[in-house]
């Protein structure tokens, strides 16, 4: 990765032939996120499932599915956020990225909050939140609150896949993303 990206356009192209970690040997693609690349909102996952690697898009699969209902739910539209992971590329069998493939694409997150901007982040997840807010975070203690780092309010709540092993984590998330759409609308009302 080159030192400064010009533009956030200019990231994925610089992405597409990465070796910085094995992935690169097994992805079939870059999963560099999409939305609006204004946006005020920005969700941060773990990295891309089966769906995604075959698509090269984001929260395409069953997690996609769940994200999608619960940001219609809350009043958001997908179009209006950006929505990327922590890890570019999908590990196999879906395992959880390891701490040196995290390594590997902190660099290309970094450059993407910068150059996006947002005003809110919801990390989904543990691995998103221990990354982006603190490496010592625990989710359950931590969904929901919100955070504050550089200037942008964080929010952690469970990933959406986690309603698979425990549907009680649904209204957790939808809960969460209430707060996310409450703390927007305070703070665009703010600009008035």
């Amino acid at each position: 990765m080159t030192s400064e990206a010009v533009t956030i356009e200019d990231l994925p192209s610089q992405a597409i032939g990465c070796r910085r970690c094995g992935l690169g040997e097994t992805r079939k693609s870059i999963v560099f996120g999409e939305g609006n690349l204004q946006a005020d909102i920005m969700l941060i996952g773990e990295a891309p499932g089966e769906k995604e690697d075959e698509s090269g898009q984001p929260f395409v699969g069953p997690a996609g599915r769940i994200l999608n209902k619960v940001l219609e739910e809350a009043g958001i539209n997908r179009e209006d956020v950006y929505i990327t992971s922590v890890v570019k590329c999908r590990p196999p069998k879906n395992r959880l990225p390891k701490k040196e493939e995290v390594t590997a694409c902190v660099p290309y997150l970094e450059q993407q909050i910068k150059l996006i901007n947002p005003k809110i982040i919801v990390c989904l997840g543990s691995l998103a939140a221990k990354t982006i807010i603190d490496p010592k975070l625990k989710i359950t203690q931590a969904r929901g609150q919100w955070l504050e780092k550089n200037g942008v309010k964080m929010i952690p709540t469970y990933h959406p896949a986690s309603i698979f092993h425990d549907q009680e984590k649904l209204e957790a998330i939808r809960e969460d993303f209430r707060r996310v759409k409450e703390a927007y609308l305070a703070w665009a009302s703010s600009l008035d």
